[in-house]
Protein backbone atom coordinates (compact mmCIF):
# COMPACT_ATOMS: atom_id res chain seq x y z
CA UNK A 1 0.00 0.00 0.00
CA UNK A 2 1.15 3.55 -0.63
CA UNK A 3 0.60 7.00 0.79
CA UNK A 4 1.06 9.59 -1.95
CA UNK A 5 1.60 13.03 -0.49
CA UNK A 6 1.33 15.98 -2.85
CA UNK A 7 2.88 19.33 -1.96
CA UNK A 8 1.99 22.30 -4.14
CA UNK A 9 4.97 24.08 -5.66
CA UNK A 10 3.01 26.78 -7.46
CA UNK A 11 0.38 29.38 -6.51
CA UNK A 12 -3.16 28.06 -6.03
CA UNK A 13 -4.28 29.84 -9.22
CA UNK A 14 -2.01 27.51 -11.24
CA UNK A 15 -3.12 24.49 -9.21
CA UNK A 16 -6.78 25.36 -9.80
CA UNK A 17 -6.13 25.75 -13.54
CA UNK A 18 -5.19 22.04 -13.67
CA UNK A 19 -7.79 20.85 -11.13
CA UNK A 20 -10.44 19.56 -13.55
CA UNK A 21 -7.89 17.42 -15.37
CA UNK A 22 -6.49 16.19 -12.04
CA UNK A 23 -9.99 15.12 -10.91
CA UNK A 24 -10.49 13.22 -14.18
CA UNK A 25 -7.15 11.49 -13.62
CA UNK A 26 -8.26 10.56 -10.07
CA UNK A 27 -11.52 9.10 -11.42
CA UNK A 28 -9.59 7.00 -13.95
CA UNK A 29 -7.33 5.60 -11.21
CA UNK A 30 -10.30 4.87 -8.92
CA UNK A 31 -11.97 3.00 -11.81
CA UNK A 32 -8.76 0.99 -12.32
CA UNK A 33 -8.85 -0.01 -8.64
CA UNK A 34 -5.60 1.77 -7.79
CA UNK A 35 -6.85 4.50 -5.42
CA UNK A 36 -8.76 4.00 -2.17
CA UNK A 37 -9.10 7.58 -0.90
CA UNK A 38 -7.89 11.07 -1.77
CA UNK A 39 -8.32 14.61 -0.57
CA UNK A 40 -6.86 18.03 0.13
CA UNK A 41 -4.55 18.66 3.05
CA UNK A 42 -5.62 21.23 5.64
CA UNK A 43 -4.33 23.87 5.23
CA UNK A 44 -4.59 23.59 1.45
CA UNK A 45 -0.94 23.18 0.53
CA UNK A 46 -1.32 19.83 -1.21
CA UNK A 47 -3.17 16.54 -0.95
CA UNK A 48 -2.98 12.90 0.04
CA UNK A 49 -3.89 9.76 -1.91
CA UNK A 50 -4.09 6.23 -0.49
CA UNK A 51 -3.22 3.67 -3.18
CA UNK A 52 -3.04 -0.13 -3.24
CA UNK A 53 -2.75 -3.17 -5.46
CA UNK A 54 0.34 -2.30 -7.49
CA UNK A 55 4.10 -2.15 -7.28
CA UNK A 56 6.23 0.95 -6.78
CA UNK A 57 7.17 1.23 -10.47
CA UNK A 58 3.49 1.38 -11.39
CA UNK A 59 2.82 3.98 -8.70
CA UNK A 60 5.67 6.11 -9.99
CA UNK A 61 4.33 5.84 -13.56
CA UNK A 62 0.81 6.81 -12.46
CA UNK A 63 2.13 9.80 -10.47
CA UNK A 64 4.11 10.94 -13.52
CA UNK A 65 0.84 11.05 -15.49
CA UNK A 66 -1.00 13.26 -12.99
CA UNK A 67 -1.95 16.55 -14.69
CA UNK A 68 -0.62 18.34 -11.58
CA UNK A 69 2.78 16.72 -12.22
CA UNK A 70 2.63 17.53 -15.94
CA UNK A 71 1.72 21.16 -15.15
CA UNK A 72 4.61 21.40 -12.69
CA UNK A 73 2.42 22.51 -9.79
CA UNK A 74 3.23 19.80 -7.24
CA UNK A 75 5.82 17.36 -6.00
CA UNK A 76 5.02 13.86 -4.77
CA UNK A 77 6.38 12.01 -1.78
CA UNK A 78 5.67 8.28 -2.14
CA UNK A 79 5.65 6.21 1.05
CA UNK A 80 5.17 2.46 0.82
CA UNK A 81 3.95 0.51 3.84
CA UNK A 82 2.62 -2.94 4.67
CA UNK A 83 -1.00 -2.62 5.84
CA UNK A 84 -1.06 -5.47 8.38
CA UNK A 85 -4.13 -4.09 10.15
CA UNK A 86 -7.16 -2.34 8.66
CA UNK A 87 -10.70 -1.33 9.47
CA UNK A 88 -13.13 -4.18 8.79
CA UNK A 89 -14.37 -2.42 5.62
CA UNK A 90 -10.82 -2.54 4.23
CA UNK A 91 -10.08 -6.14 5.16
CA UNK A 92 -9.44 -7.07 1.50
CA UNK A 93 -6.38 -4.77 1.56
CA UNK A 94 -4.69 -6.37 4.58
CA UNK A 95 -1.17 -7.52 3.85
CA UNK A 96 1.28 -9.97 5.36
CA UNK A 97 4.78 -8.96 6.37
CA UNK A 98 7.39 -10.40 4.03
CA UNK A 99 9.16 -13.41 5.50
Amino acid sequence: MFVLELTYTAPLERVDAALDQHVEWLRKEYAAGHFLAAGRKVPRDGGVILAAGMDRATVERIVSEDPFTLAGVCEYRITEFVATTTAPAMEQYREQLPS
